[in-house]
């Protein structure tokens, strides 16, 4: 199973040995608590990317990095791809009645990526 977005903030901030208060109070400039830090950590809120920013700079590491464990789909890139071309949101749809995992589209990806090269 891969690593959600904010089991590596917990990962990184024991790293550097921060209680969440610490890390609370090295996040510059927004008023973050430990309790909401400890919810993102936990997968129940998710930082805006402003906070992700701040929380990166504090963790010393990149909001790329970070952004690398959010699983979250992007709904609204996906909402207006498939408006704009019905074969992606046919394609999409086929995909879940055939109950094809993420790791199984990955590795598909991967391997036209590698067809093409």
């Amino acid at each position: 199973m891969e690593k959600t977005l904010g089991q590596r903030i917990r990962e990184l901030r024991e790293e550097l040995d921060l209680s969440l208060r610490e890390l609370a109070k090295k996040v510059e400039g927004q008023a973050v608590s430990a309790t909401h830090l400890s919810d993102i950590e936990q997968g129940h809120r998710f930082p805006s990317d402003e906070l992700l920013a701040k929380i990166a700079k504090a963790l010393n590491t990149t909001v790329d990095h970070l952004k690398s464990f959010d699983t979250r789909p992007p709904l609204e890139e996906i909402k207006r791809i498939s408006e704009s071309d019905p074969n992606y949101g046919f394609a999409l749809r086929k995909m879940v009645d055939k109950k094809i995992s993420g790791e199984e589209l990955l590795k598909f990806i991967d391997k036209q990526r590698k067809n093409r090269s």
